[in-house]
């Protein structure tokens, strides 16, 4: 029969053991509804329509492109990884940034996606970019990879964010940095469908990715978003 000892140990994320309590370790966050994601999970998804729903004026990450590139520091060499690529709208930027010694991993969960940022790359010249199919658990790359993991407008699409920071962290390097651009959720302000689209405000994300294991790195010196916010972590 095990000891005590051996029954508080069993629990490593719980503080005391009480002798005839049962504790359980905190629960996940609950993440995003899989309802969300059902639209590229289809087999006929239509990259026009998101083509032109993500690449269009009126989304604010798409005017600030290059500003979001600049602000995350890239240096040529490095590789990053471009989790929910979407359409591939920040490719060439990340491409460019990277320089032709560098490597971009366009990351998505829809393979019409992937065909579509193969197909741009290719007539772009962009000879270091590649793909990869993730799934909604985990972005399917190797461990000790990647500097830099970029994720933009996906995160609120994850359904299990434990699970998926948890291979985001394995993916980066020792130092590597984690950079996520998200809508803001502020009541008064948020538009009512980003309030019903969008699970977690700011502060929820931030607590969500430092309690897997994260450290949050000062924020770029000026605001570059206002709709969205950026913001840094490091893989310690």
């Amino acid at each position: 029969m095990p000891s005590r000892l051996s029954s508080c140990l069993a629990f490593t994320l719980t503080i005391g053991c009480a002798a005839t309590a049962t504790v359980s370790p905190p629960s996940a966050p609950a993440g995003a509804d899989p309802a969300i994601n059902a639209p590229f999970r289809d087999a006929a998804l239509d990259v026009k329509v998101w083509t032109e729903r993500f690449e269009g004026e009126s989304r604010e990450v798409y005017r600030a492109r290059e500003a979001i590139v600049a602000a995350i520091g890239l240096e040529p060499g490095m590789t990053v990884a471009d989790v929910g690529t979407g359409t591939g709208l920040f490719v060439k930027y990340l491409s460019d940034a990277v320089g032709p010694e560098g490597r971009v991993v366009a990351v998505d969960i829809a393979e019409a996606f992937l065909t579509l940022v193969r197909e741009r790359a290719a007539a772009a010249g962009l000879t270091n970019v590649e793909t990869r199919l993730g799934t909604t658990d985990s972005a399917e790359l190797p461990p000790d990879s990647v500097d830099v993991v970029f994720v933009c407008d996906t995160y609120h699409h994850f359904e299990t964010p434990l699970v998926m920071l948890g291979s985001l962290r394995s993916a980066l390097r020792s130092g590597g940095r984690l950079v996520i651009v998200d809508y803001h959720r502020i009541p008064g302000k948020t538009t009512e469908f980003l309030m019903g689209h969008v699970r977690a405000n700011q502060e929820t994300v931030i607590a969500e990715i430092e309690g897997a294991g994260f450290h949050r790195l000062p924020d770029p010196p000026a605001p570059i978003l206002d709709e969205n916010y950026l913001i840094i972590f490091e893989r310690p």
